[in-house]
């Protein structure tokens, strides 16, 4: 399993293609303290809300005491395909299971993590049908609804056990959650669904392997029936923040929390490095990008964003974060150059610069790589007869055809380098005014 230990936000999450993905468990500890919150997302692939609210847990809070433990996006497989689960019930296999079964590998390693002697707290992230009511209010309001609920198998653990007064805490984070509603008519209700005398289906479940292992867990499920992802995630984050304020976990929000800022990260994809010698921005992104030149085999995709991951369609690569298909890659490939320098030279607006390999060149006016002895340059989209080397040359703007830009801006383009016909590392020049007309 991956155990990342989370010091920076900008830590890259690695997803090699020809690796089988196993649990991504990314933790955020204090040495003060074996107080530890688990946070599970993703074990039904077509609940958003939970995944894409683990992400921006992993990516925009700061813990200051005691531990956060995240695993954004148990089931990555069928994150990818928007299916509850692509080889069934993943929630449904954590009292026994076949050996043939492909969630097999994942449920052992969840199980491990769940058991381990520092998890203080486990939280299941859902997203659920309809919205919870204790009377029958039509189809929507209704007994048998998840949303908007703090789940629990039962009442309490051990009497000893801290935090195992499981309805209690329930009651509290309800009541927490139901002072800052959007809509009055989301209010959260604890459902207790005695899962041992009551609910055989439950007895499958993730959070009762926790709860009969003595491992206080709870699920939180926002409503499908929600407007919007930015809602859901809005309620997913809201609990865990009182969860944390109950364990006494001190952590520090980069922003505020509300609805519309929401919105704004759920549009912030990241960055995907291929190989560690392309670099790409995938907020604002072209659906699209041709000829991106990689090894046959054995490429090495890391993403900013936890639930980045990537799928081959065809002889293409697609990068997708969450559920959501943000590019498809289609491949050159090269034998890539050992010999290559980490650095290069640019004239930017007049001023000569020194950049790392993949750094991106921020230009008002013009650019004009410098050249080097042994090295061609190739910039995408810039037309340029009888040059085979596109070094040397003052470029701007208005020199690009807006067809090879790889943003929907029509602002950022590729500039290769190459030694020897191998590929050795892709910038890309950013305009950040617009000359082009001038």
């Amino acid at each position: 399993m991956k155990y990342l230990l989370i010091k920076s936000i900008f830590l890259f999450f690695v997803y090699p293609h020809f690796l089988n993905a196993d649990v991504q468990l990314i933790k955020k500890e204090n040495s003060d303290s074996n107080t530890t919150l688990l946070v599970i997302a993703g074990i039904h692939g077509d609940e958003p809300g939970s995944y894409f609210s683990a992400s921006i847990l992993a990516t925009h809070y700061k813990i200051n005491s005691k531990n956060l433990w995240i695993v954004p996006n148990l089931n990555q497989a069928s994150i990818q395909k928007n299916s509850r689960g692509i080889h069934g019930d993943m929630n449904r296999k954590f009292s026994v299971i076949k050996n043939s079964d492909k969630d097999k590998k994942i449920v052992e390693e969840i199980k491990d993590i769940i058991t381990q002697k520092s998890v203080s707290l486990v939280l299941n992230l859902h997203d659920g049908n309809g919205f919870y009511r204790k009377t029958d209010k039509g189809n929507i309001f209704n007994p048998n609804a998840w949303g908007q609920t703090c789940v629990i198998d039962q009442c309490d653990l051990n009497q000893t056990q801290p935090f195992g007064n499981l309805n209690t805490i329930a009651l509290d984070i309800k009541d927490r959650i139901n002072r800052r509603l959007i809509e009055d008519h989301h209010t959260f209700d604890v459902k207790n669904t005695n899962t041992k005398f009551d609910d055989e289906a439950m007895q499958l479940s993730l959070t009762y392997y926790a709860v009969t292992h003595n491992k206080p867990a709870f699920a939180i499920e926002s409503s499908k029936n929600l407007p919007s992802l930015s809602q859901k995630v809005f309620y997913h984050l809201l609990a865990i923040e009182e969860f944390m304020n109950i364990m006494e976990i001190d952590f520090i929000r980069e922003f505020d929390l509300d609805e519309k800022n929401i919105v704004k990260l759920l549009e912030e994809y990241g960055n995907l490095s291929i190989n560690d010698n392309i670099s790409i921005n995938l907020t604002n992104i072209k659906k699209y990008l041709s000829f991106i030149p990689i090894k046959s085999e054995s490429n090495v995709f890391k993403f900013s964003n936890p639930l980045g991951s990537v799928a081959r369609e065809g002889r293409n690569f697609v990068a997708y974060i969450g559920n959501k298909k943000v590019v498809t890659l289609s491949p050159q490939y090269f034998k890539i150059g050992e010999s290559c320098t980490d650095t290069f030279d640019v004239v930017v607006d007049g001023v000569k610069v020194t950049l790392n390999k993949t750094s991106d060149i921020i230009v008002n006016d013009d650019f004009n790589v410098i050249e080097q002895s042994g090295y061609r340059v190739n910039v995408i989209g810039f037309t340029s007869e009888g040059l085979n080397d596109e070094s040397g040359v003052s470029i701007r703007l208005k020199d690009f055809d807006k067809r090879f830009s790889i943003d929907v801006n029509n602002r950022v383009y590729r500039v290769e380098f190459y030694k020897n016909n191998e590929f050795c590392h892709m910038s890309k020049v950013h305009f950040i005014q617009d000359h082009e007309n001038e």
